[in-house]
């Protein structure tokens, strides 16, 4: 039932900011689950008040960061950080090329998000030693895009507590190619670390010119109650690097793909890395590299002067479209030289909490970056007092609970109205008490009181005051 009034209130989400409220909206049903402000699917009307995309900004670097590699993943499994990423025998002869047969999978942890250590696990002899952190090695192809996930799904088997899909169909045009092999292969394992192969799970298409190429992402999906997978497809007739999707209730049998058709025109989307937000699972953030052909320093010939930034996009459960609220970089190369070289620019897959006002995305050059929780895209408005009204929502819960950051002369104050914009009294402005200051979770008060239990169950809109302020996220807590 959830997922279907969301998908209907899906097709009835405003198509820009400045969209008009009407009575005749459909409320949407936010229960008490936290949204974020990441697109206009809440907002029907806004003065003087728009949203910004924030910056993630690069941490210290660590003394002991993970290695420059690509294909990483981040896992954060209740006190203990986890990650994957992809590395290279030392002592394999060559050739060398996407697949080969001296790719391995290595692992890391961490306690703090912070710092890394590499276990020695003797799972497998590289280079001569034993003394190594390598999982996975000397399984071609299966090694270059191998990306697992934390399984969350109730009642999963503890030998499959992890899963992933992985599989690389070789180069060229495999246009009319039905030979089984080529496509995406399932992986589980109980720990993470220890990992059984299982039949192939997506199958190459024969319609297709190419696909599987870069990282292909999957999870279990809390809000859709299924499976779901990202992954490389090309478009055509632009032969644009591009991103498809499939669904699977059970990680065996899975959907037709469908196209999700994110790319602006002449737009290289490099990987997607699209998951749940930790804390709103019915969200999906998307953190793509964009590869621009031409732009970059050239390395090792002269048709490899590329380059690569890292973009922001959304996508909500159970809908077949990204929201491309901003195009520009969400993370850009940088000064340094090294990131304008070809396919320098890659992030983790998943943005992990680090601490309980934190939130990290891990970039392949060994930095960290992070963002405040939930700080991804807000409502800003400036000196000049703004506003904003959303559509008619349908809550459950006592308290009206919002992530917001003012500055020493900001503020911010809620109305709450009827779905037809008539204020309700003893929640009006005027009742409102002023919210300033910095929060992650700050509760709202009208004359002393937080109590919205009467409110709860009916359509309502919230109408918001802001001055020098940005609004991130809010929920009903229970």
């Amino acid at each position: 039932m959830y997922l279907k009034l969301l998908l209907a209130t899906l097709l009835l989400a405003p198509l820009n900011p400045s969209h008009a409220a009407t009575p005749a909206e459909e409320p949407i049903p936010i229960g008490s689950r936290l949204e974020l402000f990441v697109d206009h699917f809440l907002i029907a009307d806004m003065q003087r008040t728009t949203l910004k995309l924030h910056e993630p900004v690069k941490a210290p670097r660590p003394k002991s960061p993970l290695p420059v590699n690509h294909m990483v993943t981040v896992i954060k499994d209740k006190d203990l950080y986890r990650a994957w990423y992809r590395s290279s025998d030392p002592s394999y002869p060559g050739p060398y090329h996407t697949g080969h047969p001296g790719e391995t999978v290595n692992y890391a942890e961490s306690r703090d998000g912070h710092e890394w250590t590499f276990p020695k696990l003797g799972l497998h002899e590289i280079n001569g030693s034993r003394e190594n952190n390598v999982i996975l090695a000397k399984m071609p192809p299966f090694l270059t895009n191998f990306m697992p996930f934390l399984d969350t799904r109730p009642g999963v088997p503890a030998s499959e507590h992890y899963k992933a899909l992985a599989g690389y169909p070789g180069p060229g045009d495999k246009r009319g190619t039905n030979t089984p092999g080529r496509g995406l292969f399932a992986f589980v394992s109980a720990d993470g670390i220890h990992w059984t192969q299982k039949a192939e799970a997506i199958p190459f298409r024969p319609q297709w010119r190419h696909a599987f190429d870069s990282p292909n992402v999957s999870f279990w999906s809390e809000a859709e109650q299924l499976y779901v997978c990202y992954f490389r497809t090309w478009s055509e007739p632009d032969r644009l690097r591009s991103i498809s999707r499939a669904t699977s209730p059970d990680f065996v049998t899975w959907s037709e793909p469908v196209e999700m058709k994110p790319n602006l025109p002449g737009e290289h989307l490099y990987t997607n890395m699209t998951q749940p937000y930790f804390r709103a699972p019915h969200i999906y953030m998307a953190l793509p590299t964009r590869f621009v052909p031409g732009r970059g320093e050239a390395q090792d010939s002269e048709t490899d002067n590329n380059s690569t930034d890292i973009l922001f996009m959304t996508t909500r459960a159970g809908t077949e479209k990204y929201d491309r609220t901003f195009t520009q970089a969400f993370i850009r190369p940088g000064l340094d030289p090294a990131q304008w070289r070809n396919r320098a620019n890659y992030v983790a897959h998943n943005v992990v909490p680090t601490s309980p006002q934190e939130m990290s995305i891990y970039h392949r050059s060994g930095d960290r970056y992070i963002l405040r929780t939930d700080g991804f895209i807000s409502v800003n408005a400036g000196a000049k007092e703004g506003s904003f009204t959303t559509r008619p929502l349908i809550f459950s819960g006592k308290k009206l609970v919002l992530n917001f950051s003012a500055s020493a002369a900001g503020s911010l104050s809620v109305e709450i109205q009827k779905a037809d914009g008539i204020p309700i009294p003893g929640f009006t402005h005027r009742d409102c008490e002023i919210m300033v200051g910095d929060k992650i979770a700050g509760t709202v008060e009208w004359k002393g009181k937080s109590a919205l239990s009467s409110l709860a169950g009916q359509p309502v809109r919230l109408h918001f005051t802001l001055q020098e302020a940005d609004l991130y996220s809010l929920n009903f807590h229970p």
